[in-house]
């Protein structure tokens, strides 16, 4: 989800929206003023920090943000250095230079330090703060917001103030993951943004307090607040910030396993950004309908909205969401205050309060911008970690269960257990081990059995064979299940004569270590399979087949693979086999039983 966090700072802004309801067409127009007409000093300083603030050209703000500061050091006007100053920092953050942006933030602190201007010295906390927030340096991050909180806590100016510890508490929740902290520091900024009745700070704090409840999965309080955060943001016309928030109600739904909740709240959040031409969101939206379709098993579906996905975020080219989102303020804010862009007589008297609301705006514009680029980076990274830790567990689960029976588990939470008539049953044991282990450390032991083992785990898997278990030196592995195999007893029957291969070239080799001879034994016939447990799941199978292949193998004799009469004639016909006559089998009486001996010359 693609929320600012420092989007909260765009409240203090609101008093002075007059000063950022430019587009670039205003840009460009206050750029031919610039060029063209003959300005005083006081008329250039303004337009200069205008064009340094509005100009969508990274390279025209660095430049606009030099000429101001040049011409505010030779008037020795030190809030214009410190609007220069910010606005310089804020284009080199927006161009990755954060190394360089510090460096001129922190000019800025000295300056704000020596004069006195408390505002603009908490303001530029703020920024370094965001800066290093960036740079995922979380000490100097938290350092630099309780430096700016220390500073703004006793001026009049409570919105600047609110915003610090908006902005301390949601890198709690983000980046430090701490919503219990972030939670202290919402109350205290909500608190103000109240008192002050100021729609926009309310409205992101009780998003940012949502994000904070979803991450202690407290559900219900997190629906409440984003909800009454995306009816405020609707009043206000911030389209873009309802739309993120419909997305992160959508994942709220995905993790509850709510799959078609889940969806509506997508599918509005896709609505909202196609009505509103909002393209990082439409891609996102795809993307969160598009898991929404895998974890429904609808692939098809899936593959389809991941498509639209990946087609609308290749279409965002150098559009960040912070452009995104304050475009969105300023629209909504053009129309309403365009007479106080005139550069008239009551601005000049008003010359120096103005000065400094500027200065002040501009750094928390800045700010939006560096927390839209942190909220990009940190959701990012989290679904970086979030893919690669959903991989490595289904590997893991892979690992355990068969692939259908993983993936029954994954979407119903359980798995019912099922009988399959046709199955051939494998047992292998090693003769001598456990007498011969209890001569050998423990680590030994089980290189040993991982040496043997690892190479039955390749034979099974070439004859697609599922294993079931091992219990100390025996192996157990089965065919034609989950999915059902006409030529089961062949393809078992193939890896036992391999096995048996393997067994006797290590043999061979005349390894002391390695040097064991084996039992096998087949048996074909019906079973019942399924997950035990509800913890450590195990895959086991059961049945009279499962039992009988079990007496096949302690009847059998060394390096041999002795089958029952269910398993010969399924493959007698493919393998030559040595009828060994009737045995008795405990519990079982007697039994026919044969060796498999060779394969057919076809």
């Amino acid at each position: 989800m693609n929320l600012k966090k420092i989007a909260t700072t765009v409240v203090i802004c609101l008093v002075f929206a007059v000063l950022t309801a430019q587009n670039k067409t205003k840009a460009d127009s206050l750029e031919q003023i610039y060029l063209t007409k003959s300005l005083s000093v006081e008329e250039e300083l303004d337009v200069l920090g205008k064009l340094a603030q509005y100009s969508p050209d990274i390279d025209k703000g660095l430049k606009y943000s030099e000429k101001l500061l040049q011409l505010a050091r030779s008037q020795n006007s030190i809030d214009d250095q410190l609007q220069a100053l910010l606005q310089k920092g804020n284009s080199l953050t927006r161009k990755g230079d954060l190394s360089l942006a510090l460096q001129t933030y922190l000019e800025g602190v000295k300056i704000a330090d020596s004069s006195k201007k408390q505002e603009l010295l908490g303001a530029s906390y703020i920024a370094i703060a965001g800066v290093y927030s960036v740079m995922d340096n979380k000490e100097n991050t938290i350092g630099y917001y309780r430096k700016a909180i220390k500073v703004l806590e006793d001026l009049p100016n409570k919105l600047v103030y609110a915003s610090a510890l908006e902005n301390l508490g949601d890198e709690y929740n983000l980046n430090l993951g701490q919503p219990d902290s972030a939670l202290y520091y919402f109350e205290q900024s909500g608190k103000i943004f109240n008192e002050l009745n100021n729609k926009l700070g309310i409205a992101y704090n009780l998003g940012n307090k949502g994000l904070a409840y979803a991450q202690k999965r407290q559900t219900k309080l997190a629906e409440s607040n984003i909800n009454e955060a995306m009816v405020l943001l609707a009043e206000l016309g911030d389209y873009y910030a309802i739309s993120s928030y419909l997305a992160y109600m959508s994942d709220i739904f995905l993790v509850k396993g709510d799959y078609d909740t889940a969806n509506f709240y997508a599918q509005n959040s896709l609505d909202m950004a196609q009505q509103n031409g909002l393209k990082d969101q439409i891609s996102e939206a795809y993307l969160k309908l598009s898991e929404i379709a895998e974890a429904k098993t609808e692939n098809g579906l899936a593959l389809d909205l991941y498509k639209s996905h990946i087609r609308y975020r290749d279409s965002v080219k150098n559009i960040t969401v912070a452009q995104k989102l304050a475009k969105q303020t300023r629209e909504a804010e053009l129309q309403k205050k365009q007479n106080l862009l005139d550069l008239s007589a009551e601005r000049e008297k008003k010359q120096q309060v103005i000065v400094l609301a500027t200065a002040i705006c501009l750094l928390l514009i800045g700010l939006l911008a560096f927390g839209l680029y942190r909220r990009t980076i940190f959701i990012s990274k989290s679904k970086k970690l979030i893919e690669a830790e959903r991989n490595r567990s289904d590997e893991l689960l892979l690992n355990i269960l068969p692939e259908q029976t993983a993936n029954e588990l994954k979407l119903s939470g359980k798995v019912d257990a099922k009988r399959y008539e046709e199955v051939t049953i494998l047992f292998s044991d090693f003769k001598g081990f456990t007498s011969y282990s209890e001569k050998l450390t423990p680590e030994k032991v089980v290189k040993t059995i991982g040496f043997y083992f690892s190479e039955f785990d390749k034979i099974i898997e070439k004859y697609n064979l599922e294993k079931i278990k091992t219990i100390g030196d025996a192996y157990m592995c089965a065919s034609g299940l989950p999915r059902p195999n006409k030529n089961h007893a062949y393809d078992i029957a193939s890896a036992a004569l391999e096995m048996i291969d393997f067994i006797n070239s290590v043999k061979s080799n005349g390894s002391e270590d390695f040097n064991f001879d084996i039992r096998i034994g087949i048996n074909s016939g019906p079973v019942v399979a399924g997950v035990v447990g509800t913890k450590k799941f195990a895959y086991d199978i059961w049945g009279d087949a499962v039992n009988i292949a079990s007496r096949m193998e302690s009847s059998s004799q060394i390096n041999k693979i002795n089958i029952s009469e269910a398993t010969y004639t399924k493959i007698k016909d493919h393998f030559e086999c040595e009828y060994r006559g009737e045995l008795d089998v405990k519990n079982k009486g007697q039994l026919r039983m044969y060796f498999v001996n060779s394969k057919k010359l076809t």
